[in-house]
């Protein structure tokens, strides 16, 4: 398959992780399928970007009717938790930003690490706690807390389980200590009890519930303080999420600079002609045209 120069292979690789090899030979497929559907002859990055956000989270779903007031909101949203991202220290690299939905997802904001990760940092759990706080307070400090709604729901999820597995499984509360507060999760297959014993007091579980809440309260303040901070980048870069719909990290530190993107793959391309799969020799390109008619070959005495 022809790729072309400035493929980033390794960006790729950091953002498929625990991809198996049929995995990556379907999103290399993926690839090549859209670069001749947008009529070009050598796979770019943007043809395996779009390419892994097929395999991962579903098809676009471009046909699905948004009016321009839920488009903005998904824009503030994803602007939200880009710059928490880009502003909270601990974060991973701001990888991808964009508003056209996927599967469920109205819009996506995506951070990859440099290198691999074996573990996780307290710096980095708080980080990605505040960042999962950043569309919803985005919404709050937009439009009011009369506009809050259920597009928040999975971040809220993801900030809850952070927190409270921070606390009863990664020792990271200085209240409870380096102790393991965690139901019993092994699996009766396995030959383990089928009940769950029961670790804790009504004391100690209140103790952990109010941990979990104010790290959480935490990451949520910590959000809504460098959005407070950054009020006219949240505008700046909803504008361009709602103009440009996908933005990279690099796009996203160009438009926080005032800069104006240029896009020439944006515009669309003529499919190319079919070809022959056919080597072509000279004598092919020496014969003479055939004339009009059906074909075949002519009757003798003709």
């Amino acid at each position: 398959m022809p790729v072309a120069q400035g493929v980033d292979l390794k960006a790729i690789a950091r953002g498929t992780p625990g991809f198996s090899g049929a995995d990556l030979a379907n999103l290399v497929n993926e690839a090549a399928l859209l670069a001749a559907r947008r009529g070009k002859r050598v796979v770019t990055n943007k043809e395996f970007e779009d390419a892994k956000d097929r395999v991962m989270m579903g098809a676009e779903r471009r046909s699905m009717a948004m009016t321009e007031d839920e488009k903005r909101a998904t824009a503030v949203h994803e602007a939200g938790h880009a710059l928490v991202n880009i502003f909270v220290p601990g974060n991973d690299p701001l990888h991808k930003v964009t508003i056209i939905p996927r599967g469920r997802a109205l819009g996506v904001t995506w951070s990859l690490p440099e290198a691999d990760v074996l573990s996780y940092s307290k710096k980095w759990c708080e980080a990605k706690i505040a960042m999962s706080f950043g569309g919803r307070v985005a919404e709050q400090l937009a439009y009011g807390d009369e506009h809050l709604n259920t597009g928040a729901s999975n971040d809220i999820m993801q900030a809850t389980n952070i927190a409270r597995r921070m606390v009863t499984e990664w020792g990271m509360s200085d209240v409870l200590g380096p102790l393991r507060y965690a139901p019993n999760e092994q699996e009766v297959f396995l030959g383990h009890s089928v009940t769950q014993r029961q670790n804790m007091s009504g004391e100690t579980a209140k103790l952990v519930d109010q941990e979990v809440r104010r790290i959480v309260n935490e990451g949520e303040q910590l959000a809504r303080k460098v959005l407070t901070e950054h009020r006219n980048d949240l505008t700046t870069l909803a504008d361009a999420l709602v103009e440009y719909e996908t933005l990279s990290g690099e796009e996203v530190t160009r438009v926080l600079r005032g800069e104006k993107l240029e896009r020439p793959d944006d515009a669309p391309q003529a499919p190319l002609p079919p070809t022959s799969a056919l080597p072509v020799t000279d004598e092919d390109e020496e014969a003479p045209a055939p004339r009009p008619g059906w074909g075949g070959a002519a009757p003798q005495g003709a």
